[in-house]
């Protein structure tokens, strides 16, 4: 006779975490893990490192969303910080993730958060250049995974 695992228990014993997304105007579905995430086994990564590739997930699912006039750009918790137009993303071992962008101003920002207090809001900018191609973080970032 097996035992049966308490509800929410069997993703903690899988060797691949699962990814499922429900919107209220797209059906629900699992996403695949891409293959770049998997090289290396879960325990084996650190807070910051696993933080680091599932914000980039999160982020090229959002830029899909977008049109040609937006750009991706994040909202800071706890009042009236401001928004970060989203032009890179780093980590440092163990626990330390980075955000690195400009202001509406165009102001040089850079916002280095402990991977415990780790609250991003994602939001949209006009792009900054009427003629220009908006800029997608997220699939240059999920292409550098996947060249590790």
């Amino acid at each position: 006779m097996t035992k049966k695992k308490p509800p929410g228990k069997e993703a903690e014993n899988d060797e691949s975490p699962r990814v499922r997304v429900t919107l209220a105007d797209v059906e629900s579905e699992g996403i695949p893990m891409p293959p770049a995430l998997q090289k290396k086994p879960l325990q084996q990564k650190s807070p910051a490192e696993w933080a680091y590739e599932r914000l980039i997930l999160y982020i090229q699912n959002f830029e899909e969303q977008l049109d040609n006039e937006h750009e991706v750009a994040m909202g800071f918790a706890g009042g009236e910080v401001g928004v970060m137009r989203i032009e890179g993303i780093g980590y440092f071992d163990p626990d330390i993730v980075t955000f690195y962008g400009t202001d509406p101003t165009g102001s040089k920002t850079q916002l280095i958060q402990h991977v415990t207090q780790l609250n991003v809001m994602l939001r949209t900018l006009p792009k900054q250049l009427a003629n220009a191609e908006p800029k997608r973080i997220g699939f240059r970032l999920a292409a550098d995974l996947n060249n590790d």
